[in-house]
């Protein structure tokens, strides 16, 4: 009898993906335990059998791993979008102002100083990972996002790190783009950069492609809108499905690019307008189910590759000076910044704390590790390849561990005040 070949063996694993999918999720809402953590364990285990005749390295498949990564991105965040209850305002969205406007730029200047002077990197280098590690990611922080639309579960720390991880991966594009044109242009020094390219890189890569994603996104988000809930049309949710999300994913974000707007902005400001349109019909939840169905399935198969990745050497280069710096990324530099970005706010400290600790750093920052890379030649990628792998295999891990019983915990103090 022959050995089964690769392809048999990749529909099995992915059946068992797709059963993950189904069943994990409700499995494991009371246990300190994440459905990424099962299926990087997973492809770790497969990969480390030999049993798939591949290495899935992001480094030997770096124009897939972007392509891939950017697609379950913008998948989760038409999904984020889609479940905020909460009318984008100055006061209500007010922690995420603080977020994105403080805590970020401080991740980005302090991860990128410590891959100058802790990693010896390059500065186009140390500047690509600041920007890469700002994000909070919205593929794998759904375990301690807000609920389904209109589900009621949005707390401050649900809807605070919901809204931060839709509009922050657009926000890092800029000093991707910065990155890049310090890569492009042999800049060693921030003294190095010329005042003609900055001044472009402001009116192009900041203001134009912001303006753009915003206003992409809200005018397809109106349409889509009216075409979805208009009485002159009878609707498509009386006559659609969830697909509809996905069809608005990929138009938001095509066109965006088109006219060279920030896509990824463009689809969470879409979904927000979609949810504007008529917040109360339930065509929302059927929407946002189907989007965080697709998001899922994608997001385990990346991870289980992820898992081979790391079973076939993706840390091998890795140094303890690397993994230092990698633990002060996550359980330093983030807090401290976020805690920094909440002075003088009125939230209450746990409120602060929670919303510090869960920076969760994943799929979003290897796709900007993968885009910078593919777009500007920065030398020798190993160890940032490396150390960007540790980051988010130790993210998977201890926020796995960590977010369910510290959601359970808010959720019961909630509780308890609202009976009070």
């Amino acid at each position: 009898m022959s050995a089964p070949t690769p392809y048999i063996l990749f529909l099995v694993a992915l059946g068992l993906i797709i059963l993950l999918v189904s069943w994990a999720p409700k499995g494991l809402k009371t246990v300190p335990l994440s459905l990424a953590m099962i299926c990087v364990a997973l492809g770790v285990g497969v990969f480390s059998l030999g049993w798939l005749n591949f290495n899935p390295d992001p480094r030997s498949y770096d124009t897939l791993t972007e392509r891939l990564t950017e697609l379950v991105v913008i998948i989760s965040l038409m999904g984020a979008g889609l479940k905020l209850d909460r009318p984008i305002g100055w006061r209500g969205w007010a922690p995420t102002w603080r977020l994105l406007g403080i805590a970020m730029p401080i991740t980005i200047v302090a991860v990128a100083w410590l891959g100058l002077a802790g990693l010896g990197f390059s500065l186009a280098m140390a500047m690509l990972l600041g920007a890469a590690m700002a994000p909070t990611d919205p593929v794998l922080a759904s375990d301690v996002q807000t609920g389904p639309p209109r589900s009621g579960e949005e707390n401050e720390v649900r809807f605070g790190l919901t809204s931060e991880a839709g509009l922050n991966d657009a926000l890092a594009f800029p000093f991707v783009n910065l990155a890049i044109l310090a890569a492009a242009g042999g800049v060693t020094a921030l003294s190095g950069f010329k005042l003609a390219d900055l001044t472009t890189w402001l009116a192009v890569d900041v203001a134009w492609k912001l303006a753009a994603g915003c206003a992409m996104g809200w005018g397809i988000g109106r349409a889509m809108g009216w075409l979805i809930f208009g009485d002159r049309l009878k609707g498509l949710s009386r006559h659609a499905d969830g697909l509809v999300a996905v069809g608005a994913t990929f138009i938001a974000y095509g066109l965006t690019e088109v006219v060279h707007g920030y896509g990824f902005l463009a689809v969470f400001v879409c979904a927000l307008t979609i949810r504007a349109a008529e917040r109360e019909d339930d065509f929302h939840e059927e929407m946002h189910d189907f989007a965080e169905q697709i998001e899922r399935l994608i997001m385990m198969l990346l991870l289980v590759l992820f898992g081979g990745a790391l079973a076939n050497g993706l840390l091998d280069s890795l140094t303890w000076t690397d993994a230092l710096i990698g633990l002060a990324i996550l359980f330093i530099v983030r807090p401290l910044a976020a805690m920094v970005s909440f002075v003088g706010s009125s939230l209450p400290y746990r409120d602060r704390l929670m919303m510090a600790w869960l920076g969760i750093r994943g799929l979003g920052s290897v796709y900007y590790v993968a885009y910078g890379l593919n777009h500007a030649e920065f030398g020798s990628s190993e160890r940032l390849w490396a150390i960007t792998g540790f980051i988010v295999l130790v993210s998977i891990v201890v926020h796995g561990i960590t977010a369910t019983p510290l959601m359970q915990l808010l959720d019961r103090m909630g509780r308890r005040a609202g009976k009070a």
